[in-house]
């Protein structure tokens, strides 16, 4: 499946490749940050990355510190993924994490290992559950220098995606950090399955996957850390996983394809700047942000008069962009989609992310 899809992406054409790697770096970005409770906006992630990559007719918006720190650690690390990891490489990305030297409220140790030990806990005070006791911390430049031999050496008896799931568990039980461990371990996975591909497109998401099964992840992670040294369950578990991402992006594949052939169907059609930016909106927001396009939702995207929104929408339907779909009381618009998938999407947006 990895092979059969990164066949594809090669060969769909320089622009629709730098449109999957914008929307599969966003999901990345979105994504690890949601597991640690983090929720980005997802247009300043898209704005981050398309100004970073150089991607023209991308929309620019002013983006805030923290999604500019997370998007420079997916970028190095996917987009660099031939150079070794290094001490200083790592620091650099926990940097680009915590740039003020803060972890909300708290001061932490920034661009260097932690100093303390370290406990993964939950519940209210006095009723603790110790999750996990990471090594102590004169333990972990050894630990460090360990894994990034091996992390660092091609091993040709040890499969890459493999390679990639062993990598994550085993960062993330070092723990070398203050904070930021995770993100971080999904970084590093995501080099390794960039290593995997050879090759800078990145066209799944596996921390989007990951996201969608994060409580099974962490009590994954945890059961396997209080185990006995088999990571069997884990790496299983990671598999799926891998091919869950693999299907998910055979979706984003057909409508990237979809939207390319959309706007090559209609590219006499004279629409206005409002028209555009929803129709894009649509495409690029599948399944995730609403469920039905309307007067009102069109109004709120624009900024514009619901008159006006209603104006603009009658006229898309006019030139057979939009079809109008009968919902009883209120009037819903959808693409009309040259391969016939329903944008807006009603139906799976329970399941998406």
């Amino acid at each position: 499946m990895q092979g059969n899809l990164l066949g594809k992406m090669e060969n769909i054409g320089f622009q629709l490749i730098e449109e999957a790697k914008l929307l599969t770096l966003t999901l990345d970005a979105v994504d690890t940050s949601k597991i640690e409770g983090e929720f980005l906006n997802p247009d300043e992630v898209r704005s981050s990355i398309a100004r970073k990559m150089g991607i023209e007719n991308a929309e620019y918006i002013p983006t805030s510190r923290n999604v500019e720190g997370i998007v420079d650690v997916l970028l190095d690390a996917t987009q660099n993924f031939k150079n070794p990891l290094t001490e200083t490489r790592l620091f650099g990305w926990h940097n680009s994490l915590f740039q003020t030297g803060f972890s909300g409220y708290q001061q932490i140790d920034v661009a260097k290992y932690r100093s303390a030990g370290m406990k993964v806990v939950s519940g209210t005070f006095g009723r603790e559950k110790i999750h996990f006791e990471a090594p102590e911390p004169e333990r972990i430049r050894a630990e460090m220098d360990k894994f990034l031999e091996w992390f660092n050496t091609e091993d040709i008896t040890t499969d890459a995606v493999l390679k990639a799931a062993i990598a994550h568990f085993w960062f993330v039980t070092i723990h070398p950090f203050d904070d930021g461990n995770g993100r971080l371990a999904r970084a590093i996975m995501d080099m390794q399955l960039a290593r995997s591909d050879n090759s800078k497109i990145r066209f799944y998401s596996m921390s989007n996957q990951i996201y969608t099964e994060h409580r099974h992840y962490n009590d994954l992670i945890e059961q396997t850390q209080k185990s006995d040294g088999d990571i069997t369950d884990w790496l299983e578990w990671f598999l799926g996983c891998f091919e869950k991402a693999l299907h998910a992006s055979e979706q984003n594949l057909k409508l990237i394809l979809d939207k390319a052939r959309f706007w090559d169907l209609y590219r006499e059609k004279s629409i206005n700047d409002r028209q555009r930016i929803v129709i894009n909106y649509c495409y690029d927001n599948y399944g995730k942000s609403f469920e039905f396009l309307r007067t009102g939702v069109y109004a709120k995207l624009t900024k514009c008069s619901t008159d006006t929104a209603l104006r603009d929408l009658q006229d898309l339907v006019s030139k057979e962009m939009l079809q109008v779909e009968d919902s009883g009381k209120k009037t819903n618009y959808v693409i009309n989609s040259p391969s016939d998938i329903k944008i807006p999407n009603t139906a799976e947006r329970a399941t998406c992310t």
